[in-house]
């Protein structure tokens, strides 16, 4: 299937030019239409956090504070939205069909973000989401999770900097757990479009499933010839292998499951999804 809507959450500047960058490219890639869905807080959900003890006016004055400060972000992005497009050149549009080309839109609405993202992800073909940023705990990052586990669909987490290409030389990371098939088919478009495919094996990696070989037979049906490579963990990092393994092939879209085992173990105990989140500087596309 073809991608035909992109959802671009866009909480913040930070790493939004990259994620904009990168949706962009996709969006030309597919001739797509990117929605940049920016969510503001409300500040209604700050009164029953403000605890027991606080005045009414103390309460006030933090949900006045709380919605200066969201305006002013709501803005900034915005502001940041319409630079970017215009320096890009991209036709502002509401997403129809048969346009021919790269469109985007922007959306601001009110609530509880990780929520609404995932409910507008459900009708996406892809979710693209900034790079968590290197001072901020992975797991912390509510938008990514909400759409990997409350969607229903893929979500690809954009580097901290621009690609330079995207979808041309594709890795898909494989394991024969039903999260690796679910990305082997958010992948397939991109795949039998793509230069050159490889598929990421190995010992330590693989579940009960079926194997890299059975896996490139049923993609040789759909038209795409995998070659299979087995890496070797590094420094007993079973995601460092992997990302080596595509670094080295020159792949510019990862593709995998995401948290074959629980997200409470790989928080604690570390684990691939935990892995390629932090440390991965291409295009990872991650389904579940």
């Amino acid at each position: 299937m073809a991608i035909r809507k992109v959802l671009l959450p866009l909480t913040g500047t930070a790493a939004g030019e990259a994620a904009l960058s990168t949706a962009l490219m996709i969006a030309r890639h597919w001739s797509a239409h990117v929605t940049a869905l920016h969510v503001r807080v409300d500040a209604r959900d700050v009164a029953p956090l403000a605890g027991e003890g606080l005045s009414g006016a103390m309460i006030e004055e933090m949900m006045t504070a709380t919605e200066r400060e969201s305006n002013d972000r709501a803005q900034a992005v915005r502001t940041m939205f319409e630079r970017f497009i215009t320096d890009h050149h991209v036709v502002v549009a509401e997403a129809r069909a048969g346009a021919g080309h790269a469109t985007a839109s922007f959306a601001a609405v009110m609530g509880r973000e990780e929520d609404l993202i995932a409910q507008q992800a459900r009708l996406a073909d892809l979710t693209v989401v900034p790079h968590p940023d290197s001072g901020e705990d992975v797991s912390s990052s509510d938008a990514l999770h909400a759409v990997l586990f409350d969607s229903g669909r893929p979500v690809l987490i954009a580097p901290q900097k621009a690609p330079i290409s995207i979808g041309t030389r594709v890795c898909l990371a494989w394991n024969g757990t039903a999260e690796s098939a679910a990305s082997a088919l958010a992948a397939l478009p991109w795949m039998q479009r793509a230069d050159a495919v490889r598929i990421l094996t190995a010992e330590g990696y693989q579940r009960r499933g079926p194997g890299a070989q059975e896996l490139a037979a049923y993609l040789s049906l759909h038209g795409v010839d995998a070659e299979i490579a087995t890496f070797a963990p590094v420094d007993r990092e079973v995601g460092a292998g992997l990302l080596a393994s595509a670094r080295a092939f020159g792949c510019d879209l990862l593709s995998m499951g995401a948290y074959s085992h629980s997200r409470l173990r790989q928080l604690i105990l570390g684990g691939v999804t935990r892995h390629v989140l932090e440390r991965a500087n291409l295009p990872v596309m991650m389904s579940r």
